[in-house]
This record gives structure tokens, C-alpha cells and sequence, in this order.
């Protein structure tokens, strides 16, 4: 019997803001954040890991709430957890204190998608697989027994769950070893962050086009005139037949969202991101129907599948962008994968956060191999950066995900950089001084001296 002893969550930051990785119209000097979770057990040579993801401040607040979702599970034999991955589930899901706190929203949801990653990491490790291969072999009934659906049944019943499954069950080995050949599609964010320069956008651009990647996406929202300029130069470099999208990261209401997007439309964008609140389905909706034949993608601040279930029921996206660490982990994700799978709407997870590529790999593998079976306008986000703090790294060749072999979820970080970037009492944060004061906004408060 291997019991689980214990959970230390950290709260660990990367500095991004200094180099404006991470830069949007909206979140203009984000440190890239972890409420990192580790289940520890009695065996030395066993844990799970998990995160969720934050931008800097307040990542403290959700560690603190990690280690309340976590507590119950202390105590408890893995063997017990890792064979009822729905029961875990329900049992946390079901402590009403910390859900009033949300329901199922900000905070304590966070939490619920580190503590619950770190379980499905776990179960990983005791199968020896990794967690992509885990699900990809579980029957429909298993996966419809974990997957969400409370509130859904207008929508999605079991049954229904149980045969969008069963209809994929064909041809499963050969979706793996095509994947396995040509790799799962992505895109790259990289080159194109709002606080760039027009020179760093151009050489990022040509280095991601000589790299294999087929879609390009950048950040807009700020001003218009810079808008047009840098899509004209991204344009001038990749040429018309690569994919170019575009991601306003929820900066403008709805006819605003209509207005800059149209003006935008000379260039030919796949799709507009995340164009006003993540909240607002009747919003998304309109800006869908005037935008069109420009699609509209959103989801990565979609705070739960009921959410999701809205977006899909009022036909308000044509990409759906869920998110590894906003949602609470498998189950939900699982549930929003299959209404997808029902609407007929193509799921390009978000990822650009420290760990999400790492995370949305499993995601959207499991997905063209159990659920949807195509990669018909399915692209995953890829950002190129602080990958090398992770023990099993995510590896993309030629515009496409590597299928993962090590046992996991991907998550487990290594020691060094938690040793360094641990707020605040890391190296990095002791030698700037025991404060977050890292971002060009902070240190102009400061009386430092602005980037």
C-alpha cells in the first residue's frame, strides 16, 4: 500500500516582463507564474505534479488555495485514487466551503486544475505512461465515468458522451502512428508579442517560417495604426498561403471588437482572439456573425464547461480555445472536448503560459486519437520560452508537437528552477531584492529606471 503523505505547493515566478515575453494589449508586463503542486507519497520514487497558471501577483493567493483543495487527499492510498480518477474528483469538487468561493470560477477553480493535474500526473506514473497514451487507452465508459457533465444534460447525456467515444474507437492505433510520424500541427506566439519591436517581429517571423511552422499568430489591440503596420510587415514575410492570426486578448467591447477587426481584414486573418469578455457568449455571437469569414476563437478564460456550453449552444466561436490549467483538469476538459466533438467545433487549446505547451500536448493528441479523429483546422499554440525548467519538456520539430514518452503529465519542474524562482524566498527573487518589483511599470513606481 502506497499512502499519499503529503502536498507542498509553491509559488514560483519567472521574470518574462523584463524581455516583454508574455506582452498583450491587455496584460502588458505579466510575469509568468506556477501555484506548482506536488502530491508526495511514501514511496521516495513517486509523486505528482501539477500547476495552474498565474501572471505574477497574486499567485501567493491561489498557492494558498491549492493547498486547501489538496488537503483531503492526504492520507489516502494511491492506489484508491489513481483507480477512481471520477470519484477524486467529485469528492473535492464536492467540499462546498472552498466552492462558494467560486462556484467553479476564479480562484478556487484554479486551484481545483493544479490539485486535479497533479492527481492525473500521478495516475500517469503508477500506469508508466504518459498521460496522452493513459487516456487514449481508457474504454468510453471509463472516460465518460471522470468526464463532467453536471449541468450538461441538455446538451450531452452519458450515453451520448458513450458513443461520441465508441465512434472513434476504430482506428485509434493508426491515428498514434500517424501522429507519431508527422507530429501533432502547432503554431507559434512567439514572434509575435505587443511589446516587440518592429525589427525582433520581422527576424521572429523568418525564423518561425524557416522553422516549419505554417501558422503565425500576433498580439493586437493597442493601437490601430500599429496593428495594421505590424501585420503588413508579418505579411511581407510569411507571404499569403501561411496562416495568420490575430489575439486582442478581451481588450475592446463588442463594436469596437467589429470596427478593428474589419479594418484588419485586409490581411487575411485565420481568426480574432479572444475580441471582448470572456463572459459574454451574446457578445461573441454578434462579433462572430459581422466578423465572418474571419472566425472567432476564445476559451482560455473560459472559467467552466458551462461556459463553454453556452459558447457552443449560441454559436459564438469557431475555434475553441479551452484551457489546461483554467479548467479543473481531465474531467472537465473531457466534458468540453465532447460537446466540441457534438457542435462540430475544432478545439486549438491555449498555451501560452509557463507548462501549458507542456500540458495542451496530451490535450490535443488524446483528442485526435479518442475524440475528434481529425486535424481538420486543429492547430495548438506553441511559446517558445521557459521550457528548459521542466524535467520532461515539450519538443517541437517542423511546426509539430513530438508525441511525449516519459510516464506523466509533463509537469514536473526541476529542482534548480524551483530553487531559484520560488517567490519569495528563491535566488533569483533574494538577489532583486525580496520584492516583485521585476516589471517596467513597478520599477518607474520605484524610482528605478524604466526598460
Amino acid at each position: 500500500m502506497t499512502i499519499i503523505t503529503g502536498v507542498d505547493v509553491l509559488d514560483v515566478r519567472f521574470p518574462t516582463s523584463l524581455s516583454m515575453d508574455g506582452s498583450d494589449a491587455m496584460n502588458k508586463d505579466g510575469d509568468y507564474s506556477a501555484a506548482y503542486v506536488i502530491l508526495r507519497t511514501d514511496d521516495p520514487e513517486l509523486a505528482g505534479y501539477g500547476f495552474t497558471f498565474t501572471i505574477g501577483r497574486g499567485n501567493d493567493i491561489v498557492s494558498l488555495a491549492c493547498d486547501r483543495r489538496a488537503q483531503p487527499l492526504v492520507g489516502l492510498d494511491v492506489a484508491d485514487v489513481v483507480g477512481d480518477l471520477g470519484a477524486v474528483y467529485r469528492t473535492l469538487k464536492s467540499d462546498s466551503q472552498m466552492r462558494w468561493l467560486g462556484p467553479e470560477k476564479g480562484v478556487e477553480h484554479l486551484a481545483m486544475a493544479a490539485v486535479m493535474n497533479a492527481v492525473w500526473d500521478l495516475a500517469a506514473r503508477v500506469a508508466g505512461r504518459p498521460l496522452w497514451r493513459l487516456l487514449s487507452e481508457m474504454s468510453p465508459e471509463q472516460l465518460a465515468d471522470v468526464a463532467d457533465l453536471q449541468y450538461l444534460s441538455d446538451v450531452l447525456t452519458r450515453d451520448e458522451a458513450i458513443g461520441l467515444l465508441r465512434e472513434m474507437m476504430p482506428g485509434r492505433a493508426q491515428r498514434i502512428a500517424e501522429l507519431e510520424s508527422s507530429g501533432y500541427p502547432c503554431y507559434t506566439t512567439s514572434a509575435g508579442w505587443l511589446g516587440y519591436s518592429d525589427e525582433k517581429l520581422r527576424r521572429l517571423c523568418q525564423e518561425a517560417l524557416d522553422a516549419g511552422y505554417r501558422h503565425i499568430k500576433l498580439k493586437v489591440g493597442a493601437n490601430l495604426d500599429d496593428d495594421i503596420r505590424r501585420l503588413r510587415i508579418a505579411r511581407e514575410v510569411i507571404g499569403p498561403d501561411v496562416a495568420l492570426m490575430i489575439d486582442a486578448n478581451q481588450v475592446w467591447d463588442v463594436p469596437e471588437a467589429i470596427e478593428w477587426v474589419t479594418a484588419l481584414a485586409e490581411f487575411r486573418p485565420l481568426w480574432i482572439e479572444e475580441p471582448t469578455s470572456p463572459d459574454d457568449v451574446l457578445g461573441h455571437a454578434t462579433i462572430r456573425r459581422a466578423v465572418a469569414p474571419i472566425g472567432v476563437a476564445t476559451g482560455e478564460h473560459g472559467m467552466n464547461r458551462v461556459l463553454f456550453k453556452q459558447m457552443f449552444q449560441a454559436e459564438a466561436l469557431d475555434f475553441c480555445q479551452l484551457d489546461s490549467a483554467r479548467l479543473a483538469s481531465i474531467n472537465e476538459i473531457l466534458a468540453v472536448y465532447l460537446m466540441a466533438k457534438k457542435f462540430g467545433v475544432p478545439v486549438c487549446p491555449h498555451a501560452g503560459g509557463v507548462g501549458l505547451c507542456e500540458l495542451v500536448q496530451h490535450l490535443s493528441i488524446f483528442d485526435y486519437v479518442a475524440v475528434s479523429g481529425t486535424l481538420e483546422n486543429r492547430v495548438t499554440e506553441y511559446v517558445d520560452h521557459l521550457h528548459e525548467h521542466f524535467v520532461d519538456p515539450c519538443i517541437v520539430r517542423r511546426g509539430g508537437y513530438v508525441l511525449p514518452t516519459a510516464p506523466g503529465y509533463s509537469a514536473q519542474m526541476h529542482e534548480e528552477s524551483l530553487a531559484r524562482y520560488r517567490y519569495p524566498d528563491g535566488g533569483y527573487w533574494r538577489d532583486a531584492g525580496g520584492s516583485q518589483a521585476s516589471t517596467p511599470s513597478e520599477r518607474a513606481c520605484s524610482g528605478g529606471e524604466k526598460d
